[in-house]
């Protein structure tokens, strides 16, 4: 392997690139499709980029354009890219060799985000009982409810339950219904399931494990672990509220449901946008205001070194804690008792204003490549980035330069675009001088 490419950071889309290959390829056997009509290389190339970024737009209805078969590779590459290639090679050399390589701690810290080089057997140890344990939870529970309250057969309820499981703590949005999940608006034997298993999978792996530890100890959570977890609270809240002022009445969406599926409605459409996809209300009805109340949920995404996309709750509040400690005039960022390195604070800004522009760009290309007006290509192309999967139902119709655009967009939101930029750099070089200091004039 030339050694441009051996460096961990280039191997992390690498790899994801070649599961999406592969996805692609077997999408487009005939065995994958229900039917031998329709061209089939853009809906498989799509679908598996979707697949493997963990997003859930789609160009075809999965549950009649594809068979059984073609259902089960999405499954298997929604699981691959939720819980990450590197980490499954990873964990497979750790099972066959019973040991671990530097190079290969190296890429599993790139993909997850871990800052202990040494902890990265226990890391995924933990990582792997995590997602199989809500996964499995959750799909018996899906599975006795399709069975029992929808007449499903074993088998059916079972692969359903099994389906929509992974596709929700991987924070897919895949479903095998061509309304998504718009039909159980009102179960919350569906629905809530559902969303514990998304926020489980979206909230972050280190953020469940310190969980799981601290609890009962909030003092002692770290910083990262109270930015995730109160900003994610505030974002829900935000959500909720911003749902019930602007959609409670809307004849369209939730005004026809009684009081109780109201509020569970607004519960599940506050989660889902944190970045799951499915959705028990037709986004192509909601008001202009819901639209941009969501785009903003989905630009933030959820939990770090989680399934979730986005730009990541830890680091629109750390950016929060910036601009409050500039307006206060302090010389240091301070979280919780502790103080932010310089480091830190630009990583965010990095991805932050990276994220910006790439959803900028990609909406421009969107207007020029469609007739769709700008809230919705604007709805469209954050939803990309940010892995989530909801849509206005325009994805189908797009051109395929904008499918293109889309596609794009899900690879950059899903592998980071600190890890991009970094993929695409020659080499990390450390000035060992400093130069004078000059202020410009900001603002």
């Amino acid at each position: 392997m030339p050694r441009s490419l051996s460096h961990p950071v280039r191997l992390v889309p690498g790899a994801f690139l070649a599961a999406i290959t592969v996805g692609a390829v077997l999408l487009m056997l005939p065995v994958s499709r229900a039917d031998e009509s329709g061209p089939v290389v853009m809906p498989a190339a799509f679908t598996s980029v979707s697949a493997v970024c963990v997003t859930g737009l789609s160009t075809v209805d999965p549950s009649t354009f594809w068979s059984p078969f073609g259902q089960a590779v999405i499954l298997v590459l929604v699981q691959i890219g939720g819980f990450g290639i590197m980490t499954l090679a990873t964990l497979l050399s750790l099972m066959v060799a019973g040991r671990l390589g530097l190079r290969s701690m190296l890429v599993v810290q790139s993909e997850s985000h871990s800052l202990d080089l040494g902890d990265v057997r226990a890391v995924f140890r933990r990582v792997i009982t995590t997602m199989l344990l809500f996964e499995s939870v959750i799909a018996v529970i899906l599975t006795v409810r399709f069975a029992v309250a929808y007449d499903d057969s074993v088998p059916t309820a079972m692969w359903h339950g099994l389906f929509h499981s992974v596709s929700a703590f991987n924070n897919a949005g895949f479903a095998l219904y061509s309304d998504n999940m718009i039909g159980f608006v009102d179960d919350p034997w569906i629905c809530l399931p559902l969303c514990v298993a998304v926020v489980a999978g979206g909230i972050g792996f280190p953020v469940l494990a310190e969980l799981y530890r601290k609890a009962r100890r909030p003092r002692h959570w770290t910083v990262h672990t109270r930015l995730t977890v109160y900003g994610s609270l505030v974002l829900l809240l935000v959500g909720a509220i911003a749902l019930v002022s602007f959609e409670w009445d809307n004849p369209d969406t939730l005004g026809p449901l009684s009081a109780p599926a109201k509020l569970l409605a607004v519960v599940t459409g506050t989660v889902m946008p944190r970045t799951a996809g499915f959705n028990t209300i037709d986004y192509g009805s909601v008001t202009s205001e819901s639209l941009v109340v969501t785009d903003a949920l989905m630009f933030i995404g959820g939990g770090s070194a989680g399934t979730a996309g986005g730009i990541k709750v830890a680091t629109f509040f750390l950016l929060g804690y910036v601009i409050w400690a500039e307006i206060r005039g302090e010389r240091d960022v301070a979280v919780a008792h502790r103080r932010i390195p310089g480091s830190t604070q630009r990583q965010a800004l990095t991805v932050a204003l990276l994220g910006v522009a790439v959803v900028g760009l990609g909406t421009i290309v969107l207007l020029l490549a469609s007739d769709y007006p700008l809230e919705v290509s604007l709805f469209e192309s954050v939803s990309a980035f940010g892995t989530v999967g909801l849509s206005t139902g325009i994805t189908g119709s797009l051109s395929y330069t904008a499918q293109v655009v889309l596609m794009v967009l899900m690879f950059v939101g899903r592998i980071g675009t600190i890890t991009v930029a970094s993929a695409l750099a020659l080499r990390s070089r450390h000035r060992l001088y400093t130069l004078p200091e000059q202020r410009p004039i900001v603002g």
